[in-house]
């Protein structure tokens, strides 16, 4: 994993108003503007699910943005740290 310093890969759960407002794109926006790589999408019951994957700053000024969206409401989120996926390229949005 030397050639993957400093990156870091989180699985986490978004509970609130996170579905219907926009937030799985302004994700995939924000991942891609920080260089993020990984993966939202939404849950059954009305969470929504993201692998994000790259440097630790980067994904805490992802998360910070997303609470800043206009119609988002983050009120719970669960997060543990996961094994890095070295040849993931992109963020996607999966159905």
């Amino acid at each position: 994993m030397n050639g993957l310093s400093g990156k870091i890969r989180k699985h986490i759960y978004f509970s609130g108003r996170v579905q219907g407002v926009g937030f799985r794109y302004r994700a995939r926006y924000l991942a891609q503007h920080y260089g993020l790589t990984g993966w939202v999408k939404n849950l059954w019951d009305d969470r929504v699910e993201m692998e994000v994957q790259g440097e630790e700053a980067a994904i805490d000024a992802l998360i910070i943005g997303m609470e800043q969206g206009h119609f988002i409401e983050i009120s719970c989120m669960e997060a543990e740290m996961c094994p890095v996926c070295p040849d993931e390229a992109g963020f996607h949005i999966i159905a």
